[in-house]
């Protein structure tokens, strides 16, 4: 299960470009204006054209839940995984309608059910601004106000874009800094969920499958976009292969990948290696555990912890295989021997090693200073939705007074439409989850950085634990959106008057929190964000422009063939099939988590077992592809990536052609699925062309 990775630590820990001088076969996260034109000439003969690109780019979409998707009819429906889904399938059940674990289907179009908090963005403008955002710093010499100046630039430059076209606009450093895009995305909010399997029919065989190979999953998930009120018309949609992808094939992947660290310095990774990774794998460990304490205490009390385990075990399982790529030998081998040639290749010219020889001693001393501040980034928290939508009030009616330059950068003009739809969601915000992960949240926090620690000493304000968070959670009015809705239209006033527990902390942490992010961005930014820039630079003047930045969770394209890989001694083949779902089943006796679903029991004699079900890639992908289309040269549908293999989780830091691989559903197991076990022929039909 391929989910976007935690972002705890983009706070603070920020990426500089060492890009590898040899480019891997197949290796690569390509941003749409630059696609891998001369590689797909030379080892496949194939040459997509600007209209070929463009309609993949506008067929694909992000899912702000963390994840990717694409339309797949011209009404708007809009194909993704479960598990990208599944978010949205918690918050419209209860203890009556558990859509998670029964599915869903609409049969009709009134019964398709609105998601309270999706929003789905279709990349439509890309723009190079780098000149822009880099020349608002030139010429200044105190590194604080050169980060001022372009954090003001970069406000400037989406807000013109927002005001002129109406559409969300992003700054996206790419290279980490080398250049700067201006992304423009036409943004939807009412999209509703169509069908979605059993959890078991997704994520059959459990977490002991997670990030393996061979699988046996239908990981799919079916939303329908709307715009004012009607099923939204596109022709931007990937037409359905009905026999899917062939052994040996070429492929693409067109997604949105959350992050990787490949282009890191040896410092920064080793700053991973020691302090990050074990950090965070304990912050994990701990949440997990008393999740499941929680989830013991009945059925009910499981229902509402499972969309919170399935995640933690998913991270803790990267951050396992972080900490296992970061101890392989040959893998610091090859970091070590790239970042040496690029040096080399600095060095070799007098005006390059004067320009920018000394940058990778500045990022080592940057790193330095990072250290330290670790621990707080990673235990620094409450984990409270309750309490950071408090803060998020209590900030927002501040910055909304001043211009739009000197603003935290959370609260741009460009995203506040965004911000205020995440506010209003209706969801429900159960609060026995509340009080489970404020306490884990404050509990290990106050054990790591003391009860002094000013961000616990202004949430606790002298009380215990216990009693702090019964106090806040059972005396705000925070879960209700009308109320959040009226503090923000109420603004500074209402929010000083407020006598809600939530706001009342809030107002407390305000302070801190900002001096914090503050002190961050003019000690530790200032040194990085500018060696980042000539990291970037120092990078094509040594080795081109023929090479792809690090992932952003913005629009990338891999390209990839459908092939096995050695593996446990024998070979895992390129296909997957129903005959084998049956069999592991009956190989574990039909016990969890390798148990069929009544209705995929009872569609065994309808079913023609040979059809494929789950399939392998050589495609270059990581968490925030989930939910991607993976298409052939003619632009047709033939599978959906959900997974990575174990040996792929090193993909953080690089690419292994050999055996990393992609995990995708198949074109042709997700029809069979759908007309076969679940009934949905007439939505079978819409995705086939057939209505």
């Amino acid at each position: 299960m391929f989910k976007k990775l935690s972002t705890v630590l983009v706070l603070f820990v920020v990426t500089l470009l060492v890009f590898a001088p040899i480019m891997r076969a197949e290796e690569g996260m390509w941003t749409f204006d630059n696609p891998p034109m001369k590689q797909l000439a030379a080892k496949y003969n194939f040459h997509p054209t600007q209209a070929w690109l463009d309609h993949l780019r506008l067929s694909s979409v992000r899912m702000n839940d963390g994840g990717s998707g694409s339309f797949i009819s011209a009404d708007g429906l809009l194909l993704t995984n479960h598990h990208v889904a599944r978010g949205q399938l918690q918050k419209n059940s209860t203890a009556e309608h558990d859509y998670i674990a029964n599915g869903f289907y609409a049969t009709t179009p009134d019964q398709e059910m609105k998601s309270p908090d999706m929003e789905v963005n279709i990349l439509v403008g890309m723009e190079n601004v780098t000149e822009k955002v880099q020349g608002a710093a030139k010429g200044i010499k105190d590194p604080k106000d050169a980060i001022k100046a372009r954090e003001a630039e970069i406000a400037k430059i989406t807000k013109e874009s927002k005001d002129k076209t109406g559409l969300r606009s992003d700054i996206v450093s790419l290279y980490n800094g080398g250049e700067y895009w201006l992304y423009t995305y036409k943004a939807y909010t009412d999209v509703r969920i169509v069908f979605a399997p059993e959890e078991q029919a997704a994520f059959f065989g459990g977490d002991p499958d997670n990030f393996t190979y061979p699988r046996y999953d239908t990981d799919m998930a079916i939303f329908r976009v709307y715009d004012n009120g009607k099923p939204l018309h596109t022709d931007n949609y990937l037409k359905w292969s009905a026999k899917g992808a062939a052994p040996g094939e070429l492929v693409f992947v067109s997604g949105h990948p959350g992050s990787t660290e490949r282009d890191e310095t040896m410092a920064q990774l080793l700053v991973q290696r020691d302090i990050v990774g074990p950090g965070v794998t304990e912050y994990l460990q701990r949440r997990v555990a008393d999740a499941q304490k929680f989830a013991a205490q009945g059925p009910e009390q499981a229902r509402l912890v499972a969309t919170t385990i399935f995640g933690l075990q998913n991270s803790l399982k990267v951050y396992i295989g972080r900490k296992d790529a970061l101890a392989d030998k040959a893998i610091l081998e090859k970091k070590q021997a790239d970042e040496s040639d690029f040096r080399a290749r600095i060095d070799a010219n007098p005006e390059w090693k004067k320009e920018y020889g000394g940058v990778w001693d500045t990022i080592a001393k940057g790193e330095e200073l990072v250290k330290p501040e670790i621990k707080g980034q990673i235990f620094r928290r409450s984990d409270s939705r309750l309490l950071g939508m408090a803060l998020q009030i209590v900030q927002y009616v501040t910055e909304i007074k001043k211009p739009d330059g000197e603003r935290l950068p959370q609260y741009h003009d460009a995203g506040l439409q965004t911000l205020k739809f995440q506010l209003a969601s209706p969801a429900p915000i159960p609060v026995s989850l509340e009080k489970l992960y404020m306490t884990t949240a404050l509990s290990l926090g106050t054990d790591k950085m003391g009860k002094d620690d000013p961000y616990f000493k202004a949430i606790l304000n002298g009380n215990d634990i216990p009693t702090t968070v019964n106090t806040l959670i059972d005396g705000t009015k925070m879960g209700d959106p009308a109320f959040r809705k009226s503090l923000m239209d109420g603004g500074e006033a209402a929010v000083a008057a407020s006598t809600d527990p939530m706001i009342v902390t809030a107002r407390r942490l305000d302070p801190v929190v900002r001096a914090n992010q503050m002190r961050l961005r003019d000690t530790i930014s200032t040194i990085l964000t500018p060696a980042g820039e000539k990291l970037g630079k120092a990078r094509f003047l040594a080795y081109g422009r023929d090479a792809y930045p690090d992932a952003t969770f913005t629009l990338r394209l891999s390209y990839g063939t459908v092939d096995g890989y050695p593996y446990n001694g024998t070979i895992a083949p390129p296909f997957t099939t129903f005959y084998g779902l049956y069999d592991r089943s009956a190989s574990f006796s039909n016990k969890d988590p390798f148990d069929l679903t009544p209705k995929q029991a009872a569609a065994l004699p309808k079913l023609d077992l040979s059809t494929p079900l789950n399939f392998v890639t050589t495609n270059d992908i990581i968490g925030g592809n989930s939910g991607s289309p993976v298409v052939n040269r003619e632009g047709e549908l033939v599978g959906l990536v959900f997974d990575g293999n174990i040996e792929s989780m090193a993909g953080d830091f690089v690419y292994d052609g050999s055996k990393n691989r992609t995990v995708a559903v198949h074109s042709a197991g997700m029809m069979e699925a759908l007309r076969k076990i679940y009934g949905a022929g007439a939505l079978a039909d819409e995705i086939e062309g057939k209505k």
